[in-house]
């Protein structure tokens, strides 16, 4: 069942060559010398196979944009956009962000709670470049990074939850001091500093060092299943002591969905996670893929990627709408 509640797994890693400045996103020669160091070292690994470099300044920026929507690149790469790079493996959910807050930021995702999945794919890329070039390292302190909290194993692993119920019977101050009494954080869908959209939640480690990858990994698996288990309680529970006012909440979502003729990205999330709620609950005849799927095809930018065009406005609501109604159609 924690595939209703767990999207995605995410673990990322950051590394930073011992020989360049931290702030090398502001220094153009020694970002583009980053760029071509891991390129090469991933080229002379033999583990390039999938991987397409990408420089921020040749993208305009719907595509840039999609890219973070999906969080195949951070939000923070894109103010570096003039040094910014990544080496990317779509296929595989594997991506090397070249030139954010640290040189290296490599990311892997996988769909669902996933973390060993998603972790041993960075170990793989980290090895591979390891073999080719140096990273800062102290023997006490582990990877040095440009912000002190990920220093250590420089690992941040985290999943992305949908927790409605938690949300709707406000649970959620609780699930905060549940989550920070074993060293995580939770935040909005993209991360520190970002807003709650459709009761989306990413739960992540806080700091790296002093543990170890696996102990980071075992510490949000087990609050990832706790979240779960809460989550599935109050769903349960809704249903024996208030199924009215829940299947309202649902079926009013899917019919707007459904056929609405216009709506904006803030009305898509809100209507989103009713009905993915009530797909996961088997009240609604939708797949969970197809919803994950519609999550990421109708936010803004890859939207526009889709229409080919930058159009925004009315426009823009009428075309998610027009793709919301053709995918729960099929």
């Amino acid at each position: 069942m924690s595939d209703s509640i767990v999207l995605s797994s995410r673990v990322r890693l950051a590394r930073n060559y011992q020989d360049l400045p931290f702030d090398v996103a502001q220094k153009p020669d020694a970002a583009a010398m980053c760029i071509a160091r891991t390129a090469n070292a991933l080229r002379l690994s033999g583990q390039d196979a999938g991987f397409e470099l990408l420089r921020l300044r040749d993208m305009d920026d719907v595509q840039r944009k999609a890219l973070a929507e999906v969080h195949l690149i951070s939000k923070d790469l894109l103010r570096n956009v003039d040094t910014a790079a990544v080496l990317l493996n779509e296929m595989a959910g594997v991506s090397i962000m070249m030139n954010e807050e640290d040189h290296l930021r490599i990311q892997a995702m996988a769909k669902g709670m996933e973390l060993q999945k998603a972790a041993e794919e960075c170990f793989r890329v980290d090895d591979a470049l390891s073999r080719q070039v140096s990273f800062a390292y102290d023997e006490q302190l582990g990877y040095l990074t440009a912000c002190p909290t990920n220093t250590g194993t420089g690992m941040r692993a985290s999943l992305l939850l949908h927790l409605p119920m938690l949300t709707i019977l406000k649970q959620m101050g609780s699930v905060g001091q549940i989550v920070a009494k074993v060293g995580l954080t939770i935040r909005g869908v993209y991360g520190e500093g970002s807003e709650t959209l459709g009761n989306l939640y990413l739960v992540s480690n806080q700091v790296t060092l002093g543990r170890t990858e696996q102990e980071l990994i075992s510490a949000v698996t087990a609050v990832g299943h706790q979240l779960t288990d809460m989550e599935l309680a109050l769903r349960e529970k809704s249903l024996q002591n208030g199924r009215n006012a829940l299947e309202d909440t649902i079926f009013r979502a899917w019919g707007i969905m459904k056929y609405a003729r216009c709506m904006s990205q803030n009305e898509f999330f809100k209507h989103w996670s009713g009905v993915r709620l009530g797909a996961a609950m088997g009240m609604l005849p939708v797949k969970l893929a197809t919803l994950d799927a519609l999550l990421e095809q109708v936010q803004d930018a890859n939207l526009q990627a889709l229409m080919e065009s930058a159009v925004t406005g009315r426009a823009l609501d009428e075309k998610r709408a027009e793709c919301i109604r053709a995918m729960l159609k099929e």
